[in-house]
Formats: structure tokens, C-alpha cells, sequence
């Protein structure tokens, strides 16, 4: 089978699984709202980033990332909101994929742990041109390093040199990590350098 063909087959897997996931109502019980799954996926992506789920502003407009914690992330790649929309650049797959809904406290609620065993897997096999995953938050880095995350997101990020080249975690960028952030600052003095470089080498891969 040639190249060209199997791009082909691999792209049609693509639109098909992405229609199941589109028409998903495994966790409908749980939610007060109608389940909108959100996730970007093209198998020409070089980059993918996982993070936790929708937040409501990502819900209510269906795409990722579209919020502060977006533009804290593309600073930490160093991309734009046009390198970061492109398909064909970075793919998200988040730990799950629909609005959680909210606690009694006011946040959102975790992550429905359906999701990941669910479509993970189909997901990343056809997404063949992946030189890069960054795993925002530690709902993203257990749902793909399963036992090899580190008890806490804090140990997982700490020894971020060991999951290179391919896998980058990292904190959510949320406002929420701010003073993580202060506390911690080899990660932007250390890990986020080194993220900006590993993109821009994804990026520019032939």
C-alpha cells in the first residue's frame, strides 16, 4: 500500500472516530448539561496537548483552549493562536472531553474518568506524525503515563528530563497555579526554555 494510501485510510479512521466521539453519550447521567465533546485531532499534527476537560467558556464555544489559561499555555510553547489552531500543527486531546460540570464549591468538577480508557488509544494510533506531547496538569499526565506519573503533579513535572524527548509535562495554566508558579520557579526558568525548543523542533520536522 503506498504512502498516499494509507494517509487516506488513516484520515477516514480519523472522521469516523471522530463522529463516535461527537455523538458520545457514555457520561450523560452525570452531567446537568447536554454533553458537547470537545477535541481537536488531525493526523498531520506534530504536536499534541492534553489537558484536564472543557471548562464552560471552551463548552460553550467548542474549541480548546480559547481562555487565560490558552494564552498561558501558547506562551509556555512559544506559538501563536495561529500555529496553535492548526490542525496540521498541534492536536488537543484532553483527559476528557466534555464540561465536567461544577462543585458544590464552585469549581469544575474532575475530569469523567470515562473518557481516556475510552478514546486515548484510538485516538493517538492515528495520529502517526507526533513528535511532541505535552501534558498539561495532572489529570492530563495520569490519563497518559498511567503508573508512570509520579504520585504528584509537582514530582511529575519535577522530573519532566525524564519523559524526554516525547512527553512534556507540565502544571494546567490555569490562574489557579499562580502561586505554584512563585513557588516553583525552575519551571519557567528551566522547563519552559526547553518546551520553546522542543516545539519549535516539532514544528519545523519535515
Amino acid at each position: 500500500m503506498s504512502c498516499s494510501a494509507t494517509s487516506e485510510d488513516q484520515r477516514a479512521a480519523l472522521v469516523d472516530l471522530l463522529a463516535d466521539i461527537r455523538a458520545c453519550r457514555v457520561c450523560a447521567a452525570h452531567f446537568d448539561h447536554e454533553p458537547r465533546p470537545v477535541v481537536r485531532v488531525d493526523p498531520r499534527a506534530r504536536i499534541v496537548v492534553s489537558g484536564q476537560a472543557p471548562g464552560i467558556r471552551v463548552h460553550e464555544v467548542g474549541a480548546p483552549f480559547v481562555d487565560p489559561s490558552g494564552e498561558r499555555l501558547r506562551d509556555w510553547m512559544g506559538v501563536d493562536e495561529t500555529a496553535f489552531y492548526d490542525p496540521a500543527k498541534v492536536a488537543v486531546i484532553p483527559a476528557g472531553f466534555c464540561f465536567p460540570g461544577y462543585t458544590t464549591g464552585g469549581a469544575d468538577k474532575p475530569p469523567r474518568p470515562e473518557c481516556a480508557p475510552l478514546w486515548h488509544q484510538r485516538l493517538y494510533a492515528l495520529l502517526p506524525r507526533v513528535e511532541l506531547i505535552i501534558l498539561a496538569g495532572a489529570y492530563g499526565q495520569r490519563a497518559y503515563l498511567g503508573k508512570r506519573a509520579k504520585p504528584s503533579m509537582t514530582e511529575t513535572v519535577a522530573t519532566w528530563r525524564d519523559y524526554a524527548p516525547l512527553v512534556a509535562p507540565t502544571p494546567h495554566p490555569s490562574w489557579r497555579n499562580n502561586a505554584w508558579m512563585k513557588k516553583h520557579p525552575w519551571f519557567e526558568a528551566e522547563l519552559v526554555p526547553d518546551l520553546r525548543a522542543r516545539v519549535a523542533n516539532a514544528l519545523r520536522a519535515p
